[in-house]
């Protein structure tokens, strides 16, 4: 199996928001940083808002870092 990135943030919805995966785990849908940084804490992950630029750790799909809304 591949090596992949522990969390995957999905592309940015027409509606707002991104899905986010944890370990291949759906954790709900981000509007924000600190929706993002609470879904990773739940998950296990601590002082996981310092580490959402790591590419070793977090994929941003379709859409840069921070880019919250479909049209950003």
């Amino acid at each position: 199996m591949a090596w992949q990135t522990p969390i995957i943030v999905h592309p940015p919805a027409p509606d707002g928001g991104r899905r986010v995966t944890v370990r291949g785990e759906a954790v709900g849908v981000a509007r924000d940083d600190r929706d993002l940084a609470e879904f990773l804490r739940r998950a296990g992950l601590g002082d996981a808002d310092m580490a959402l630029d790591d590419p070793h750790l977090v994929e941003w799909r379709g859409g840069g870092p921070h880019m919250w809304a479909a049209d950003s």
